[in-house]
């Protein structure tokens, strides 16, 4: 089983949305993901995501802002074969003066109002399981 890492950035009340742009054969390509990916070995949790959001969004956050909220086990496919992880969910609170700049596999980044953020949207089974839990927890 894979581990992944997937970190909500908050600022201002507003969730760090990130349109998918890398894998021609992933069938989540134009969805909203969250920032994260695979824990490399070696790396703790916390670490994957400081170096997740730096690769995918510029910005350098602390350790102290990275607050683990729960793990989901989850089974997606891609190139024919199905993948296992289990997904784990961090909050990092960003100063409301930090700014982004899409990068890696992002197509775009979007600060959208948690009020305004639709579960819908996102690709992953997992995803929009844990942005629903994250919603009705934090809203």
């Amino acid at each position: 089983m894979i581990e992944t890492v997937e970190c909500y950035l908050i600022k201002d009340n507003c969730y760090l949305m990130l349109h998918r742009n890398k894998e021609e054969n992933d069938m989540h390509k134009g969805k909203y993901i969250g920032i994260g990916g695979h824990i490399e070995p070696g790396e703790t949790k916390e670490a994957a995501c400081i170096r997740e959001i730096k690769e995918e969004t510029g910005l350098t956050i602390s350790p102290e802002t990275v607050e683990y909220q729960f793990s989901i086990p989850n089974v997606y496919r891609y190139s024919g074969t199905d993948i296992h992880t289990l997904d784990f969910f961090f909050v990092c609170h960003v100063d409301e003066d930090a700014v982004v700049k899409a990068d890696d596999d992002a197509a775009e980044l979007q600060w959208i109002p948690l009020n305004e953020v639709y579960v819908e949207r996102f690709g992953l089974r997992s995803i929009r399981q844990a942005v629903h839990r994250f919603l009705a927890e934090n809203c």
